[in-house]
This record gives C-alpha cells, sequence and structure tokens, in this order.
C-alpha cells in the first residue's frame, strides 16, 4: 500500500502522506518525491498532512530542509490540513514560524494564487 499520494495543480505539486512519518519507509518515501520535484524544477509544493497521523522528529528534518531547499531555490512550500495533535508540533517547536500552513489544501492552492498578483 503507497503511503503517499502525489499530484498536480497547475504548477503546484501536492504531497500527502498517508499514516505515520516517523523516520521510516514512509518518511524517506516523502523525502525521494519532494527531491525529485526539486530536481525536476518545481517551485510550488504543498504538503497536506490530513492523512498523517503522526510526525517525529526526523520527518520534522525533511519537512525543514525540503522547505529550506525550496526557499533557497525561489520557491515556496506550505503545509495544509494538519490536524491539532500535529498542528502543536508545530506550535511547540516554534517551527509554526518557519512554514506556511493553512486549514485546507484548497486555501494552500488559493495562496499561491494571491502571491502571484501581489
Amino acid at each position: 500500500m503507497a503511503t503517499l499520494k502525489s499530484r498536480m495543480v497547475g504548477s503546484i505539486a501536492i504531497l500527502t502522506p498517508r499514516g505515520y512519518l516517523t523516520g521510516g519507509e514512509e518518511t524517506d518515501e516523502l523525502e525521494r518525491a519532494i527531491k525529485q520535484l526539486a530536481e525536476d524544477g518545481n517551485k510550488c509544493l504543498i504538503i497536506n498532512l490530513s492523512e498523517a497521523q503522526h510526525l517525529n522528529s526526523t520527518a520534522l528534518g525533511t519537512l525543514i530542509q525540503a522547505h529550506s531547499g525550496y526557499v533557497r531555490r525561489g520557491g515556496q512550500m506550505k503545509l495544509a490540513a494538519t490536524d491539532k495533535r500535529i498542528e502543536n508540533i508545530f506550535v511547540i517547536t516554534k517551527l509554526s514560524l518557519v512554514f506556511d500552513s493553512y486549514p485546507t489544501e484548497e486555501l494552500a492552492i488559493a495562496s499561491f494564487a494571491e502571491r502571484e498578483s501581489v
């Protein structure tokens, strides 16, 4: 069973990891997908966490590394649909100050359009 769904909405890549992101194969799969998008020149990424049940420090490290890579290349990475438990991890670690996070995937997609019109 795949632990990661991937799709494109225009130029925006959306990755939806499923289950527990605790540094095993599922986290490696997410990391590989992000790396492939970067190699393909993608500049707009949304990580939809609606199907993720848990993140540990390894998964957070993967997200931080991806975020800094996107920023370095002039792109943006955003989070969408984090549940309260996962959102609390970002607040406690102060990563909520680093990541743009949106309550729904639709709002995250719309935020890219807003940036382009500024």
